[in-house]
């Protein structure tokens, strides 16, 4: 059998290994080390602005965002609904409660124009806005952070930017991550760079963050001995995933470049198939094409049958494909949460693939991929 083509895989750029050595001859194995501040102040120094925190997974990164929100038990959310369950969850760790909104087909992002109808309704019947909005650049699609900064400057809402999967995406030439007072990136084993695990909280005020990495580290007060007067965490990135971090850090700029250029030869060699839609790119920004998504068939019933199909024949080939997210209203574990929209996220998700979008891809390999999903796509038409 062909060798296995990866939906998105560790890509190493070569410093890494270097980096990691250094951790070991210096003894630093151990959730401390020099690394650790190391790839913060770097960080800090590619995205342009803000004060970043290391931390463990970008779900600790969303959780620590909310409680420095404000929310707590009770209070409610507005959260994108296509997204991954990290997105979300971190919301009913504080005892609050999600409200999903829809997505707009146009960007597959938040439907803006449905939230604002439902901030709105909710202000004519004088009821009390939600505390928070947990907003998600999907895929590496930056959202219009202009009109959403407008939102929530008129209905007070606290902003908080889920960026996990939108690192080297801009929005009018600003990174993703940097508008909200808070907002966090994933390095997870399949992100566009990755420490193998860990996330990283940004905060634009220097004492939010100083207050995080407080959290993050157990609460622990400023004492010789153990003392703590506040409930923390166990948040904190270690300095080998620190030491891993800066290494991809270097190689940033190259691997969006390897992703858009994935998507422009998807597009090239299958854009013109009457039965594929690609997912597409924001007039306000530039997306990281963290994966390269397509829609498939002409509606949710057909489009349900040809997408598994398609990915049923690229995993018989070896090949790994996933359906997009399936939207939160519709996981058992949110069947209570209040949803606001048509359910057009509904239908993307029935007819949404991801193909492989491994930064290591050949030419041959991208030419396998699209003759499986070239093939398939035509026999179910017919």
């Amino acid at each position: 059998m062909s060798d296995r083509i990866f939906l998105s895989s560790p890509h190493m750029g070569g410093s890494e290994r270097r980096y990691v050595e250094q951790a070991f001859t210096d003894n630093y194995i151990a959730p401390v080390g020099p690394h650790i501040p190391a790839f913060e102040q770097e960080f800090e120094a590619a995205i342009g602005r803000g004060h970043c925190v290391a931390v463990a997974s970008g779900t600790a990164a969303l959780h620590l965002a909310l409680r420095l929100a404000g929310v707590g038990p009770g209070d409610e959310v507005l959260c994108s609904d296509l997204t991954f369950i990290a997105s979300a969850s971190p919301i009913l760790y504080q005892g609050a409660r999600p409200i999903f909104v829809d997505a707009d087909p146009a960007t597959w992002n938040m439907d803006l124009e449905a939230l604002e109808a439902h901030l709105a309704a909710r202000r004519r019947a004088g009821r009390p806005m939600p505390r928070a909005l947990m907003l998600v650049h999907l895929y590496g699609q930056p959202c219009d952070m202009d009109a959403v900064g407008a939102i929530c400057a008129e209905y007070g809402l606290t902003l908080v930017e889920d960026a996990a999967e939108s690192l080297g995406a801009l929005h009018a030439g600003r990174q993703t991550g940097t508008f909200a007072p808070t907002a966090v990136f994933s390095f997870n084993g399949n992100k566009i760079i990755t420490c193998g695990g860990g996330g990283m909280f940004v905060a634009q005020d220097k004492d939010v963050a100083d207050k995080a990495r407080f959290l993050a580290t157990q609460a622990r007060d400023a004492a010789p001995h153990y003392q703590h007067s506040e409930l923390g965490y166990n948040y904190r990135m270690s300095n080998l995933l620190a030491a891993v971090g800066r290494g991809q850090l270097e190689v940033l700029a190259a691997r969006v470049e390897a992703k858009r250029a994935l998507f422009a030869g998807y597009r090239e060699r299958l854009g013109a198939e009457p039965w594929i839609e690609f997912m597409p790119e924001v007039p306000t920004g530039r997306a990281n094409r963290w994966l390269t998504c397509a829609q498939l068939g002409h509606d949710a019933e057909s489009g349900y049958r040809l997408r598994e199909a398609v990915r049923l024949a690229l995993e018989a080939e070896n090949i790994e494909s996933r359906p997009v997210w399936k939207p939160m209203h519709m996981q058992p574990v949110f069947a209570d949460a209040p949803f606001v929209g048509s359910g057009a996220d509904e239908t993307l998700f029935a007819r949404g693939l991801c193909l492989p979008s491994d930064t290591k891809m050949t030419e041959a390999d991208l030419d396998r991929v699209c003759d499986v999903v070239r093939r398939t796509g035509r026999e179910q038409a017919r």
